[in-house]
């Protein structure tokens, strides 16, 4: 059994969905491992990790749109330290998840056929996250 580790960097152009997918799965073909598990963690308390289709690009606006809509900037929120985006990126992150895990079968990921990983940044100007990998397998 072996292991391998790694922190992906990725720049966001600001909320929305950010496809990972390549870059991790690059990674996990470089480790070599023919079986695994692979677990990816969000380094952040306003951005979050989702496996969603990345075949249409509505899809991603649809489900931007509806967060955007579940949790809304407002002046009610008492938590408002870095703007009207703050809190409401604390609770989209709080309502998806900040941790993966995705087999890898025969050196690749086993993913569907229409799901990609995603990023998604909840605050509204651009940043630099970081997604922990961990993979584990043979």
């Amino acid at each position: 059994m072996r292991q391998a580790a790694h922190v992906l960097e990725v720049a966001t152009p600001g909320a929305g969905l950010v496809e990972i997918t390549r870059a991790v799965a690059t990674w996990v073909a470089d480790q070599g491992m023919a079986t695994g598990l692979l677990t990816l963690f969000c380094r952040h308390t306003s951005a979050s990790l989702l496996i969603q289709e990345n075949a249409d690009p509505d899809v991603a606006r649809d489900i931007e749109d509806y967060f955007a809509a579940l949790a809304p900037e407002s002046a009610a929120y008492r938590h408002q330290d870095e703007g009207p985006d703050d809190m409401p990126a604390h609770l989209r992150a709080a309502l998806t998840q900040v941790q993966l895990s995705i087999p890898v079968i025969a050196g690749r990921l086993a993913l569907g056929t229409w799901q990609g990983v995603h990023l998604f940044e909840h605050r509204a100007r651009p940043h630099r996250r970081q997604i922990a990998m961990h993979l584990v397998g043979e």
